[in-house]
Parts: structure tokens; sequence; C-alpha cells
């Protein structure tokens, strides 16, 4: 970031014609108006900003319908009255109008009593100070900053803080605890230590909050560059335990006869930032590559990342201790599978395809890794892909990810057979057609065939037709499929 732009260079990057139409009204209206928040943080950030927020001392919807009718067609104008604000829409932005305001609250609620008020009363109540700096818009001021508690200052810094008692902040409305912190994996800030001290002393105060406010929060902390910053900040302020206890309880390391276990909750860190950095290398190296036709209709991005951090939540109930290996974790990946649904539920997140692709790739994450270190089987390499299907790709990604050892030439090791593995799986499915897989011949075409109604036997015919073709004693083959059910019926007494 460069020194702080004089009003003459803020001028220049308020050049969008829609600031000089609000200018205009609001001079007609005989009202102040000032662009707020994001945007001029953004300016200062050097970071191109969608986020238009306009304060005005009066009534913000008044300002928009004016700006609106100004603008004339093609101008889309949406009020909420109940919040007193008001949305203009026009050639692809978008600004938000707001009337100062000055907040109270009561303890049980953050929804505040809401006043008219000044600058200075808006300013008051909003959460951090590189968030509190407004531009003036009237033409006599036109480019003015208003900077009262010294964001230009933090920014320069790196700091995150709030504009007052950070105390009341917090304890008026909590969810600036989480935005506090997101900010903070953002941008790559520090919190001074009275406003995180101030976080850890209200962080109870996070139960009043809404489930979808908190995951909207947690989802843009996990779109950062380096997510595992403010998981860290969740977990040392408190919030983690209230918010994902499952995650907490990864935490620690346990020693008994002089041997302990990683700390898990690091390792899943570990995990995660190794994800976002596969996907970031995975998005350069494809930017300029044509789009496959065949592409996954649910985009993975930030569901491979919560598949990182929940993947080895099974940890917690599996650990076990035995005298002759120490520390065992066996049936982590399906404990932790079973975990998944009631989180996402909990959490709010989306209980539909989401889910069930969390789901799936905590359930296989030991799968592939299995095979790197005991070895590479056609079978193993076909149920698999059978599994899972087109998230194979995601899946190899996290496990890959997942090898975080210490020891360098292990972790070379793991990688090097990883790529055989991937070397594998694309030739026996060019050879066998597995992911998606459908069988040869379906349940309905069986009973027809043995004359079955539905039963028992007919599931025990298609399983045993899929467990064939997976371990390679059947091809994928209609004819090949006929003649194994045929004897497999034979078995049975069917035929």
């Amino acid at each position: 970031m460069n020194k702080q732009p004089s009003q003459k260079e803020l001028i220049c990057h308020l050049n969008l014609p829609i600031f000089n139409i609000i200018s205009e009204e609001a001079d007609d209206l005989g009202r102040e108006c000032y662009v707020v928040g994001g945007f001029v943080r953004d300016i200062f950030l050097e970071r191109p900003s969608k986020d238009i927020d306009c304060v005005t001392v009066g009534s913000g919807i008044e300002l928009a319908e004016h700006v609106a009718k100004r603008l004339g067609r093609g101008a889309h104008l949406s009020v909420f009255r109940n919040f007193g604000t008001a949305q203009v829409k026009f050639k692809g932005t978008e600004v938000e109008f707001v009337g100062a305001r000055k907040e109270s609250y009561s303890h049980d609620s953050r929804k505040p009593v809401v006043e008219d008020g000044t600058l200075e009363d808006d300013q008051n109540r909003r959460d951090l100070t590189i968030n509190d700096m407004a531009i003036c818009l009237n033409k006599a001021r036109f480019g003015e900053l208003v900077d009262p508690f010294h964001g230009m200052d933090d920014l320069e810094a790196g700091l995150i803080r709030t504009p007052l008692n950070p105390d009341i902040t917090f304890s008026d409305d909590p969810l600036r605890m989480l935005r506090a912190i997101r900010f903070a994996c953002r941008f790559k800030f520090k919190i001074v230590p009275e406003t995180f001290e101030a976080i850890a002393r209200n962080r109870e105060r996070i139960k009043i909050i809404s489930g979808e406010r908190i995951i909207d929060e947690l989802n843009k902390i996990m779109m950062c560059e380096q997510p595992s910053t403010g998981w860290l900040l969740l977990q040392r302020c408190g919030l983690l335990q209230i918010i994902f206890p499952e995650l907490q309880a990864l935490s620690g390391i346990e020693t008994r006869e002089g041997r302990g276990h990683k700390d898990n909750f690091m390792h899943t860190l570990t995990v995660l930032d190794n994800v976002c950095r596969a996907q970031q290398e995975r998005k350069s190296s494809t930017k300029n590559e044509p789009s496959d036709k065949n592409e996954k209709t649910l985009d993975t991005t930030l569901w491979l990342r919560w598949a990182a951090i929940m993947h080895d939540l099974g940890k917690a109930k599996a650990k076990a201790w035995d005298d002759k290996i120490g520390w065992t974790f066996h049936n982590h990946d399906y404990l932790g599978s079973r975990m998944v649904p009631s989180i996402f539920r909990r959490l709010k997140l989306p209980m539909g395809a989401e889910m069930k692709f969390v789901e799936k790739l905590v359930a296989l994450h030991m799968r592939p890794i299995n095979l790197a270190d005991e070895g590479i089987t056609d079978s193993a390499i076909r149920r698999v892909l059978f599994e899972a299907g087109d998230d194979i790709d995601d899946l190899m990604t996290l496990c890959e990810a997942d090898i975080t050892s210490k020891i360098p030439e292990k972790v070379r090791r793991f990688l090097d057979n990883f790529k055989v593995v991937r070397q594998k799986m694309v030739e026996i499915e060019e050879k066998d057609r597995i992911r998606n897989w459908q069988p040869p011949v379906d349940g309905l075409e069986i009973m027809q065939r043995y004359n079955l109604s539905p039963c028992r036997e007919v599931g025990l015919l298609k399983d045993s037709l899929k467990d064939a073709i997976l371990d390679g004693i059947c091809a994928n083959d209609r004819d090949e499929a006929i003649a194994f059910l045929d004897n497999k019926a034979k078995e049975l007494g069917i035929l």
C-alpha cells in the first residue's frame, strides 16, 4: 500500500459516472453524502471493489429514489423500508444507500434500536477502523477523506481494531468478532491485543447469532488464500469450541509411555492450506485451457476445503492406545463420514450435493493413501474409481494434501507413489470405464431373466456382478455379465 492519496488522487478513484449523479442529487436535497466502508478501504489497499455503500444524513431511501429517477431507463431500484435502506443497480454497478444512524442494543439481541444520526454517529457504530473511513461526495468537499479513528494508519500497519471500546462493540453485535477474524485472515493483518482479548471475553455472545450469519462468515474465511489463519484465531479466542467443537476436539497431543501422536488440529489446518495451494496452482495452470464439456455441475472449490477441515474429525472418537504399536485411529474415516450430515445440519450448510460430496471424500480419503503405502492392484483401483466417480480428482487432491510428515523422504515417497496411482487410474478407466459405472445388466433385467420378484436373491446377483467386474473376474461387458450371472444363479439354485 502506498502513502495516503491526496484529495485530488481520491477524486480519480470516484470516476464512475454514478458518483457525480449521487453528488448532484445529494446537493439538490441539501444532504451530506459519503461513500463508506469496503469501497474506501479497498482504494487504499489497491484492490478492485464492487462494494459501494453510501451514507447520507437523512433518508437513504429518498436519495436512492432521486438517483434512480435521474439515471432513468436501465436503473433498477430496490427499497427495503424495514431496514431503512435501498439499492440502485445500473449497468453492472450496485450502490447501497442508507441514512446515517445511531444504534442501541439490548443484551439478548444483535438487532439494534435505530435512530437518525450524524456521520459521526454512523462511524461510531461500525465494526473496524479499516472499514470506518468515508469520502465525501458533496460537490464542495468531493473526495475529502473523513477518518476519525485513524483507519489509514491501521491499514498502513496491518492492524485490526475496533473504533470504540471493543467489549461494547462485540457485545452489541457479536458477529463483528467473526468479521474481525475474517478480515485479519483475508488481508493477513494482526488483531491488536486489546481487540483480540475482547473477542475472547465476549465469545459466549456468539450464541445469539443465527447459524446462517455465522456460516456466511466461516465460508468467507474458507475462501481466503490461507484460511488456516482464521481457524487458528477462532481456536485461540475460544470461539471454535462454541461454533465447531468437533474440530476443537482434535487439538492437543496426548503422551503415554513416552509416545505421543501429532496434533490433529494443526495437521488439519496444514491439509487445508495444502488443498488451497493445489487449487490455486491448478487454476493458474488451466486458466487458458478450454472448459471440459463434461465438467461437474457442482463447483467443489469451497466444498473440497470443507472436506479438508472435516477429513480427520473421526480421530477424536477413534483414538485408542495399543500397547504394541502406540496410538491408533482405526476407522476414523468411517466415523468421520458419519459425523458429516449432522455437522452440516447444525452449521446450516447445504444438505444436498455439497454435503454428499464432503461425506464421500471423508469416507474415502484413506483409500488412495493405503494404495500408495501398501501397493497397487487393479482391483483396488477399480473400487476407488467406482466409489469416487467424478470426484476422483478432488479425492486425489485431498489425499496428496494429507501428506504432512516432517520427514522429507516419506513425503517424497508417498507423492511419487501417488503419481503412479494417478497414472494407473487413467489406464484402468480407459480400459474398463469404471467412473460412474452402471452395470451391463440391471436389477429389472435380472428379475425378468430369472423370473424373480424383488427379493434378497436379486440383490445378491447384483452385488456379485458388481464385485466380479471390480475385481477383474468378469469384464465390463454385457455378454460376459450374463454368463457370470447364469453361473451365479445356478449356485444359488435359481436356475
